[in-house]
């Protein structure tokens, strides 16, 4: 039977509608006639893993303003598929949304692996107004998450310019006995490739 993969994406997340409005007006065009974009490791996620393993990559809802409610009945309408031993794998706003989830309620399946990957813990702000709105978390109901001990892995770049890296130092300090891995040059993961990543995920 082949080992499941359960990854989701990162986003942004306004408190107040005025700033995601203001956002749109600001934020990069992306994906233009003429213009390259650039394939990164999570575009190849399934492929390099093999086919040992059945990767689920959901669209999660309104990833341009996104909200908590709307993530978590999205994620739930998937767990008839879900196995006992899955690995879950959070990025970004996705990685704060597993850590809020996971701290509030208990899902119908064994978890072999919680990968938060540059997570935001708790509050989170930048100069857009952008500050992970519903998102945002308490520290204090991180004490169920810390239940999962070693199973929770913490990576973080020193050098991420998106989710300052204090982010992760908090996220230790409440969960003592998760996996942390540091990297001092792969940014906000925005990288074409992950080899540590797909090394790891094979060992769960």
């Amino acid at each position: 039977m082949k080992k499941q993969v359960f990854y989701i994406h990162g986003g942004d997340s306004f408190s107040k509608t005025e700033d995601f409005l203001k956002s749109l007006h600001t934020k990069p065009l992306r994906n233009l006639p003429g213009s390259e974009g650039v394939t990164f490791w999570t575009k190849t996620l399934a492929e390099d893993l093999g086919e040992d393993y059945e990767v689920f990559m959901p669209s999660m809802p309104n990833s341009q303003n996104a909200h908590y409610e709307e993530w978590k009945i999205w994620f739930e309408r998937h767990f008839e598929y879900l196995r006992d031993g899955v690995v879950l794998v959070g990025w970004s706003l996705g990685g704060m949304f597993l850590a809020k989830y996971l701290s509030e309620n208990t899902p119908p399946f064994e978890i072999s692996a919680v990968f938060l990957l540059a997570a935001p813990c708790g509050t989170y702000a930048d100069d857009s107004g952008n500050d992970c709105g519903s998102f945002q978390f308490n520290t204090e109901i991180l004490t169920k998450l810390a239940d999962f001990g070693s199973k929770i892995q913490l990576w973080h770049s020193k050098d991420d310019f998106v989710v300052p890296f204090q982010h992760v130092l908090e996220y230790q300090k409440h969960l003592p006995e998760a996996g942390t891995v540091i990297f001092e040059d792969k940014n906000h993961f925005l990288i074409t490739e992950f080899p540590e990543l797909l090394d790891k995920i094979r060992t769960e």
